[in-house]
């Protein structure tokens, strides 16, 4: 045991002075550096490219502590050459001209798909196709939005970006005074939404729930909502007992002759065909939700009105795929099918496959 003993201190004081050699060695020379092995294929390439490792020390009476750093990011970028920054410029504007070239495609099919249908190639018919514009009352024109100054006009379809599509025709024709600054606005997201539905801008009006409930929800309720009695007078009230119209009683209400006989659809269930009559104007531009950001880029930038203003970014108001599965879960399908051929022109117009509530059961 004692030898045994004899030489564990032997090895322990071994290795002090080992260590303390190395220190000693290690105060004399000031540490070193430590590089990635260089690949010979590649031994001419600039430091630059490479990530170096540091080793660093510290040191003080009672320990040694060695601290790793990488110095990669902050290592100096290789400066492109004239050659190269122009090979790169050249490929930005070849992408660029590619990706307008590709837009102006997109666009010249969904016009001659317009054309298609409307000419009679299409397998659907629908009232007022053939019908000369001069033939469309004045009081169906009421969603075309004009500005002379930049001779745009541009036709809303409510709930699809018309928000701030009108935002930006305020902005354009300068028809709207800020509060703030006594000039007309520049800037189409400081329009406020109520405004721009403002009838003595646009021929239009933003209908308050009241009006609905009178004019249309109590219709729906007297006629097919079996209700006994008179009705609450006010929509806080209905909606305080619970007495609504229910997506199948809006649906009856759309596909009753009757409707159509007392007046034209409500702007919001209007078929596209009859709000913007794409068989009589010929527009240059069609626009889609499914595109928006790319579209309204590439439209103002037609107009060469980029440099003047920027579409608005904003939420797309798009229905969940899962709300129209539990609506339509409740319609059969008969009803479902009748309600696609009143709207199936906008389908075949714009180039919209049936739905699948409609294709299948």
């Amino acid at each position: 045991m004692g030898t045994w003993r004899g030489l564990r201190v032997a090895f322990i004081l071994g290795s002090l002075f080992m260590i303390l050699l190395i220190i000693v060695y290690w105060d004399d020379v000031g540490g070193f550096k430590l590089y990635p092995l260089k690949d010979p294929k590649h031994e001419s390439l600039p430091s630059a490219c490479c990530s170096q490792l540091t080793v660093t020390t510290s040191k003080t009476r009672t320990s040694s502590t060695v601290s790793i750093s990488t110095t990669a990011s902050n290592a100096t970028p290789i400066p492109k050459t004239a050659g190269q920054e122009k090979d790169e410029q050249e490929k930005q504007e070849q992408r660029k001209e590619d990706g307008e070239k590709e837009r102006n495609k997109e666009q010249e099919k969904r016009k001659q798909r317009i054309m298609d249908v409307c000419s009679g190639r299409g397998a659907v018919e629908f009232p007022g196709r053939t019908r000369p514009f001069e033939q469309i009352p004045n009081r169906e024109l009421d969603h075309l939005i004009v500005d002379d100054t930049h001779q745009i006009i541009y036709c809303y379809v409510p709930k699809v970006a018309c928000t701030n599509w009108k935002r930006v025709m305020v902005v354009l024709s300068q028809s709207l005074i800020s509060p703030s600054s006594g000039k007309p606005y520049t800037d189409p997201e400081a329009v406020p939404p109520d405004l721009v539905h403002n009838s003595s801008l646009h021929l239009t009006f933003a209908k308050p729930n009241e009006d609905f409930y009178k004019q249309f929800g109590s219709v729906m309720l007297r006629r097919y909502g079996n209700v006994s009695g008179s009705l609450p007078e006010t929509v806080a009230e209905a909606f305080a007992e619970g007495i609504k119209p229910t997506f199948h009683q809006f649906i009856t209400y759309l596909l009753d002759p009757e409707t159509e006989r007392e007046s034209i659809f409500n702007e919001h269930w209007r078929q596209v065909y009859r709000l913007c009559h794409p068989c009589q104007v010929k527009y240059d531009f069609i626009g889609r939700l499914e595109t928006l950001e790319t579209d309204a880029e590439h439209l103002l930038k037609l107009l060469e009105v980029d440099d003047l203003l920027r579409f608005p970014s904003g939420a797309r108001n798009r229905t969940a795929a899962s709300w129209e599965r539990d609506w339509f879960a409740q319609i059969p399908i008969t009803t479902r099918r009748k309600l696609y051929k009143l709207y199936e022109p906008d389908f075949e117009l714009f180039g919209y496959p049936e739905p699948d509530s409609v294709a299948h059961q």
